[in-house]
């Protein structure tokens, strides 16, 4: 595996002073450790990122075992502690160290971002990953052409919900849930920056691409853009 790579905000997070020791294995395109990056840079958490190369079936080395069963990314640890599955890690962030908060303190808030985190989570993203592109490429034979069809497929069908829920309850403004940003968002812009890399077309969905903008100039989704990542230019 890469070396680590020290990610120290500036100031620290005052309301979260355990001193916790965190790794965060990534890969600088993985949407699911976009998502973590986001959310540690939000609450100001510092950790060391340790790149994982998924286009050279990194994850799938016998050493990467011991970190993740699973042999996924993103994958977490603290000293006695070890996580998979973004979701979880998210919510274990926040509620180990609640500010600033990912999700809202009214229940029928906290549910409405759940359920717009879903659909990306649960929805839209376990059939266009990686794993799953390349099992129709390399496994079933499908053509390139027909990969992006599949793709683009599932990124409207996902993205038409997503857009539709905005529309029905009406709650956002700058972001998913009015002018604070929460675990939904951190959900949606990684799947936006897929979608648009995959040059998918994102005209029919104004609420999502607002959204997007929004997001994108605040300086927890700039550190955790693909882009900016030390290993987009080692991997890439």
């Amino acid at each position: 595996m890469e070396a680590k790579e020290a990610h120290t905000p500036k100031g620290g997070n005052r309301d979260c002073r355990d001193e916790r020791h965190r790794l965060l294995y990534s890969y600088w395109r993985s949407s699911t450790a976009y998502r973590l990056r986001i959310a540690l840079a939000f609450k100001q958490l510092p950790f060391e990122l340790v790149p994982i190369n998924l286009a050279q079936k990194q994850n799938l080395q016998s050493d990467f075992w011991g970190v993740n069963p699973q042999m996924l990314v993103p994958s977490y640890e603290e000293a006695d502690f070890s996580l998979g599955q973004s979701m979880a890690i998210l919510e274990y962030l926040d509620e180990t160290c609640p500010q600033p908060p990912i999700l809202p303190n009214d229940p029928k808030d906290r549910a409405y971002v759940r359920m717009l985190a879903n659909v990306i989570a649960c929805d839209i993203h376990p059939l266009n990953n990686v794993r799953v592109l390349n099992f129709l490429t390399d496994d079933l034979g499908i053509s390139e052409q027909r990969k992006q069809r599949w793709y683009a497929h599932w990124i409207s069908t996902g993205l038409k919900a997503f857009e539709d829920l905005l529309a029905k309850y009406g709650k956002d403004k700058a972001y998913c849930l009015g002018d604070s940003v929460t675990l939904a968002d951190f959900c949606l812009i990684p799947q936006v920056y897929n979608a648009t890399r995959f040059n998918c077309d994102l005209s029919d969905y104004p609420r999502v691409r607002s959204i997007a903008e929004n997001c994108n100039l605040l300086p927890c989704f700039i550190d955790a853009h693909p882009d900016t990542q030390s290993d987009s230019t080692l991997f890439n």
